[in-house]
């Protein structure tokens, strides 16, 4: 049997034909839907999220909330000490959370910080009253930035990641997303109808969410095609920088976890930490110290009524907590299945507060920073008139954000620019590497590393879901996709937390029984134990 024979017989061989079929048939039908009647399902998909946006948009503030009061609990609570499995970690803490993080929204936060904070500057949220573009408007800029992509928006990945991790190392439930519902049906039962339903529509989230991604860094690259060199992409050069951004990630994929996706993990790490530092030390470092200071002030003091102000005077087509808050929490919602399996992927071995604390602590660590020297940076140089950042990003957009800020900084200017590209690609890669990976798992039944087929077939189908979008509807579409794939995992993820909270209260109560039977032994035990001591010291 040849080469390309085996390989084939291997993808034939592991693929579960339900999850396979119905995921890439929904997927499949999305996509000839927009490029059919592009018009019509557009404005079926917008009508889906008003409605989803009218309905929970409340439950949505108040379930990301209880996400992070649970998983504080986890930390610096007794639960912390269980663990995923009995066996070692099999990566260093750098490399696990530099994976962990890759496989977030990484791409995003790199992409939003040197623009988010200028939105928020030019049009002050409704929750606070001080003057657009005012220095007023500055720390409430930054502030909502950093709210926007630091404890809550991770939350939703570790939650997914500790219950399908738990429950597939210390149950026995298979790797795949709808192990999540084992207190609730059994690890036996998880492959029926309905954790099949629940792997399927996790496919089709996780394609809906990455393509967001996916087209938002290629409006990226497109946007300073334009903005730096005048050369304007068509339809078909969209849909080439895509196509290209596949190729990148297909290869890296295909080498795993280990060769591929660990490695760029950690090189994504330090050139986002040589960025950073280097923002504050060419920028106006003081005067970024003393805005960040003040904006983390505002956002530890200001955290709770941010978490759930639902403007509830505001008409819903209106509402800028929907446009903002609900669908920073949605998109994260989208990418929740695939997230939380390849956290589970690679924390095998971790305590449960380690999980907790890399999944919402470790990364607002490194998001928090980013968010107040970048977006900082940004929104100080437009106050003082050194640099324009506004006028761009009203002719070409967020996207063009990124090349205005580095472009103006002194010295390393230029270098930055390239730095910055270079760090949204890769961590784009990094992050749909990790996804695909997590669908090929989902549709082999939850086999650790599937074949190279799987894995291409899934990366081909993400693209293809990406350029359609972008071609039809442009980031709006892709973002009205997010919102609709995300919504049903804002209820799954409850069911996980619930569920976890009730065997992390039946694990620990024995663990703390065995402990003390090894401790303190039975009276039968202890006469025992001194029988043999004796015998012992006679000899």
């Amino acid at each position: 049997m040849s080469t390309s024979d085996g390989a084939v017989s291997e993808f034939l061989d592991e693929i579960e034909p339900t999850i396979f079929a119905f995921g890439a048939a929904i997927t499949i039908l999305f996509v000839v839907a927009f490029s059919l009647r592009p018009d019509a399902s557009l404005e079926l998909v917008n009508g889906i999220r008003l409605w989803i946006l009218s309905t929970f948009n409340w439950f949505f503030l108040i379930a990301m909330l209880s996400f992070v009061l649970f998983l504080a609990f986890v930390i610096f609570g007794p639960w912390g000490k269980l663990t995923l499995g009995d066996e070692k970690p099999e990566y260093s803490y750098f490399s696990y959370f530099a994976m962990m993080y890759s496989a977030g929204l990484a791409a995003g936060i790199v992409f939003w910080g040197p623009a988010e904070a200028m939105f928020h500057y030019s049009s002050v949220p409704p929750l606070f009253g001080a003057e657009a573009q005012s220095a007023a408007a500055m720390p409430i800029a930054v502030q909502y930035s950093i709210f926007h992509w630091s404890v809550i928006q991770w939350s939703c990945f570790t939650v997914m990641g500790l219950g399908i991790g738990y429950f597939v190392y210390n149950y026995d439930a298979p790797l795949r997303v709808s192990a999540v519902l084992t207190p609730i049906i059994g690890a036996d039962n998880v492959d029926g109808i309905l954790g099949k339903s629940v792997d399927i529509a996790a496919v089709f989230a996780t394609l809906g969410g990455v393509a967001t991604s996916l087209g938002f860094i290629g409006s990226q690259f497109i946007t300073g095609l334009d903005f730096q060199w005048g050369i304007q992409l068509g339809d078909i050069g969209t849909i080439l920088v895509i196509t290209g951004m596949v190729v990148i990630f297909t290869t890296s994929l295909v080498l795993g976890v280990d060769k591929g996706i660990r490695r760029l993990s950690n090189f994504n790490m330090v050139m986002f930490l040589l960025l950073m530092v280097a923002t504050l030390v060419f920028g106006p470092t003081l005067r970024i110290l003393e805005l960040g200071t003040q904006a983390v002030g505002g956002y530890i003091g200001n955290f709770f009524e941010m978490s759930l102000y639902t403007q509830a005077a505001a008409t819903q087509t209106q509402k800028w907590v929907n446009i903002w808050t609900v669908f920073y929490w949605l998109w994260p919602l989208a990418w929740s299945p695939f997230a939380g399996l390849f956290i589970a992927r690679i924390s095998r071995g971790r305590s449960v507060r380690e999980v907790a604390f890399a999944g919402i602590g470790a990364t607002s660590l490194a998001t928090i920073p980013w968010f107040a020297i970048v977006g900082g940076a940004g929104v100080l140089m437009q106050n003082s008139g050194s640099a324009s950042i506004l006028g761009p990003i009203s002719e070409y957009g967020e996207a063009v954000s990124g090349y205005v800020l580095f472009g103006n900084l002194p010295v390393v200017g230029p270098l930055l620019l390239f730095a910055f590209l270079v760090l949204v690609t890769t961590f784009f890669v990094t992050s749909a590497d990790s996804s695909t990976l997590a669908v090929a798992m989902m549709t082999s039944g939850g086999k650790e590393e599937p074949s190279s087929i799987n894995r291409i077939f899934w990366a081909l189908l993400q693209g293809a879901v990406a350029s359609i979008l972008m071609v039809v509807g442009g980031v709006q579409a892709l973002q009205y996709a997010a919102i609709v794939t995300g919504a049903p995992f804002a209820f799954i993820c409850v069911v996980t937390m619930l569920g976890l909270i009730r065997s992390f209260q039946r694990d620990y109560g024995s663990v703390l029984l065995q402990e003390r039977t090894n401790l303190f032994g039975r009276p039968e035990e202890k006469k025992q134990q001194a029988g043999n001591a004796a015998v012992t010291d006679d000899d």
